[in-house]
């Protein structure tokens, strides 16, 4: 089994996780704006990426542009990794390629604890890539324990490149956005969360 494989309900059960639907999980966080040059760049972007209509062109005209930006606008402090491998416990499923994983650590060789992921819907099916996503935050949990980062909470977004859900993972409580981003119209909203997110416990603690 692979974290493709998983679904909501694989995640509960397998891995004790009580699954919340929350109304609005990053309620007063800040919304801030994509950088110049990269807001220039979607809105060529988009519509390349709508009428190619794949997932691949998806990820890389929409998604790591505004993730990249993000890591650039918190001078790099952070890192960001595109299609890695990330084996943490493969007796449990928890392995496969990552979409995307971003650490709170500026160097780029190899992925470090803390750990949040990013999962690209497949069919620009949103709640289909839930249990992927929470999968991943479990293994990113596990690997932040051995790590000796235990105490963090781990976050995840799923997007189709234009809508963006996030999700946080607090011990065995996966909290799950009921509010949907889109770029189209909230790039200041997803751009605000991801780096909410990535400047640490100190500052993603208070969005629960």
């Amino acid at each position: 089994m692979a974290y493709s494989e998983f679904d909501l309900a694989d995640v509960a059960s397998k891995f004790d996780v009580a699954v919340n639907d929350h109304p609005d999980l990053f309620a007063g966080v800040a919304g801030a704006p994509l950088s110049p040059p990269v807001a220039g760049l979607l809105r060529l972007y988009f519509p390349l990426a709508i009428a190619n209509g794949t997932e691949k062109a998806r990820s890389e005209l929409l998604i790591a542009p505004v993730l990249a930006d993000a890591r650039e606008q918190l001078g790099r402090r952070v890192s960001l990794f595109s299609g890695w491998d990330f084996v943490v416990d493969r007796a449990k499923g928890l392995n496969g390629v990552c979409d995307y994983v971003l650490c709170r650590s500026p160097q780029q060789e190899f992925i470090t604890a803390p750990v949040a992921v990013v999962v690209e819907a497949k069919n620009e099916n949103i709640k289909g890539g839930l249990g992927q996503c929470a999968a991943e935050m479990v293994a990113a949990r596990l690997f932040n324990e051995r790590a000796g980062t235990g105490a963090d909470s781990v976050f995840g977004c799923v997007t189709s490149g234009n809508v963006w859900r996030f999700l946080r993972l607090a011990g065995t409580d996966l909290h799950i956005d009921q509010k949907e981003y889109y770029l189209t119209t909230h790039p200041d909203a997803i751009v605000g969360i991801l780096l909410h997110i990535l400047r640490g416990p100190a500052a993603a603690g208070k969005a629960a």
